[in-house]
């Protein structure tokens, strides 16, 4: 079946078609039909879609809103300029897989799509005011578009982190609160997660049971996961997924004291103090020039510049601080695995978190490090290393495409 995978964004809708069905899962053999990304929407539209093997296509649009957004998509899709093999007309999209940033304690694991989760998907908008509305704007669309006759499946960044225990997801704040008002660490990348851990499976022939990493996804935003016994048992982002790493723009652990501290001398209202940590933070904030991690370190080697520097060293040492906290929680690991743009891109990056960590069991090849990598995935440790350390991208779209297949078949998932 062709599944269309939807990623939504406040001013942003990312795209796949994945054909796959229970048996190409089971083979590994799922196919990527096309994907395509439109940003900029409420404006004139940068709208960029590529069918798979072909040169990709790039235009400007004037798109009002999300739904202006997926008519333009589905349009391409089924027009004869795609010529994706297999997708001739809207009924040829079987599915809809929808990426749903918070899913709170209500969802924890990924679902059919109905009003009733809908309705849950919005009660959780407090928790998520940035993002669940974008993906409801994109369930809204997709429903409005393809009829709600087609198959709509939800798949949950938090789902993942569902399984931390109460010591955990707590904070140390009073309890109540979190009976209250549901006041916990939640996590988010757990797609990612989830989906390099079970590459991990694959890789070394391990059972879920016997899986104990440490995922690192390094992207514009960041986080850090601890699975034992291939469940998460603790990650780096909270409430929100402003905690934890710092990210392209976001501060990442801050004392909460600060938020105090600026309302007062600065005048700040608590919604511009949230637009700082948010949106002007992180390695943005620090080195006043770019949220690029590829253009700091451009800069750093070129240049010399300080601040780009001294950005690129808290990036590095907040992530080794997490990983080194998280080894202690596992009682060791069997290894640390690399994601996201950055994770699976900057060897520099890597050596910088992972130097200096002998003592832990984790030395990594320099050779390899610098040389076999590129959108690919392998081993990056020496043979010393009692710890393994791997590069594996990350494929979130194929697998809200394999739970959607599930999910439309009713058969438990396997990862």
């Amino acid at each position: 079946m062709n599944v269309l995978v939807l990623n939504c964004g406040s001013s942003s809708l990312k795209f796949q078609i994945i054909q796959t069905d229970l048996e190409m899962i089971e083979k590994d053999a799922d196919k990527q039909l096309a994907k395509g990304v439109i940003e900029r929407i409420g404006s004139q539209a940068l709208v960029s879609f590529q069918a798979t093997g072909k040169t990709a296509v790039k235009h400007v649009a004037p798109l009002r809103d999300h739904k202006a957004a997926l008519d333009h998509i589905v349009k391409w899709i089924i027009s004869a300029d795609a010529q994706i093999p297999g997708i001739q007309s809207l009924a040829d999209i079987h599915a809809v897989g929808h990426r749903v940033v918070h899913g709170a304690e209500l969802f924890t694991k990924s679902i059919i799509i109905d009003n009733a989760v809908i309705r849950g998907i919005e009660d959780c908008i407090d928790l998520a005011p940035l993002h669940n509305p974008a993906n409801l704007k994109g369930i809204s669309a997709a429903r409005e578009l393809l009829g709600t006759g087609v198959p709509a499946v939800a798949v949950f960044d938090t789902s993942f982190h569902s399984t931390m225990p109460e010591s955990s997801f707590l904070y140390a704040i009073p309890y109540q609160l979190y009976r209250r008002h549901k006041i916990r660490r939640y996590g988010f990348h757990g797609t990612s997660h989830r989906y390099v851990a079970f590459r991990y499976r694959q890789l070394t022939g391990k059972t879920r049971e016997e899986t104990n990493i440490i995922t690192v996804h390094l992207g514009n935003g960041c986080s850090a996961c601890a699975i034992k016994n291939g469940a998460s048992f603790d990650t780096s982002m909270g409430l929100s997924p402003l905690e934890g790493l710092v990210m392209g723009t976001r501060s990442g652990d801050i004392d909460p004291a600060v938020l105090e501290f600026l309302s007062h001398k600065e005048g700040m209202s608590m919604g511009e103090i949230d637009t700082l940590l948010n949106k002007q933070s992180g390695l943005l904030g620090i080195s006043g020039l770019t949220n690029d991690m590829r253009d700091l370190l451009d800069e750093a080697k070129d240049h010399q510049d300080r601040r780009a520097t001294l950005a690129i060293n808290i990036f590095a040492q907040r992530a080794k601080k997490y990983l080194g906290s998280y080894l202690a929680e596992l009682n060791g690991a069997d290894a640390v695995i690399f994601t996201g743009g950055i994770g699976e891109n900057s060897a520099v990056i890597r050596q910088r978190i992972c130097a200096n960590l002998e003592w832990l069991g984790i030395e990594i090849e320099e050779q390899l490090n610098t040389e076999k990598f590129g959108g690919k995935e392998g081993e990056i440790n020496t043979k010393k290393s009692r710890v393994k350390v791997f590069v594996i991208p990350t494929n979130e779209e194929l697998l809200i495409a394999r739970d959607t297949v599930r999910c439309v078949f009713d058969v438990p998932r396997k990862i």
